[in-house]
């Protein structure tokens, strides 16, 4: 059984690159909050939804002392062929070993995706991931069980919010993000 991170937690510290080879590294945050956002593959419309929901609300969470990393289990060469066509201002990083899933305890559970498929609201948000341009598209060696997990970490390295999804649709709520934000 993975460990989950909790609140209060120090957040599990990593150096890895984003899919141009940049270096990323949770220490290299300190002193600025921190969202860390886990996706399921890089092909998943509903997870380009969502980062392309982050990248509308970065740049006033930048402004306001937050940063974010995106990560998904992928190959750097799907990333850029699938979510990176995003541009996004923010390091997309490719875990396709899940060395960073595993640190913090991001789950793979295949009842949990029969439950999104099976809940009624999950065809309302592929409907507004395929409006966005964002379609359904298998991708070839990803994980289709994982399931995203969202951290917020201080300033100080400490975990304020660990959101574990219990589906693939049930993203840690942007308002929530917003208030983190604007909090000293």
């Amino acid at each position: 059984m993975i460990k989950h991170i909790h609140p209060g937690m120090p957040a599990p510290d990593f150096t890895t690159a984003d899919m141009h080879g940049n270096p990323v590294a949770l220490k290299d945050y300190q002193g600025r909050k921190v969202l860390l956002s886990f996706f399921r593959f890089s092909a998943c419309a509903l997870c380009n939804l969502r980062v392309h929901q982050l990248i509308g609300r970065f740049p006033a969470w930048q402004s306001q002392g937050l940063d974010v990393i995106a990560v998904f289990e992928s190959p750097e060469p799907n990333m850029k062929q699938y979510v990176g066509t995003q541009d996004a201002p923010f390091p997309l990083v490719a875990d396709p070993m899940a060395l960073v899933y595993r640190l913090y305890g991001v789950e793979t559970s295949e009842e949990k995706v029969q439950a999104t498929l099976a809940d009624g609201d999950t065809k309302n948000v592929i409907a507004q991931a395929a409006a966005a341009g964002f379609k359904l598209t298998p991708e070839e060696g990803s994980n289709f069980h994982r399931i995203p997990a969202e951290f917020i970490i201080d300033e100080q390295g400490i975990v304020q919010i660990a959101h574990y999804n219990r589906l693939l649709t049930d993203h840690l709520e942007l308002a929530s993000i917003d208030h983190f934000a604007t909090s000293l």
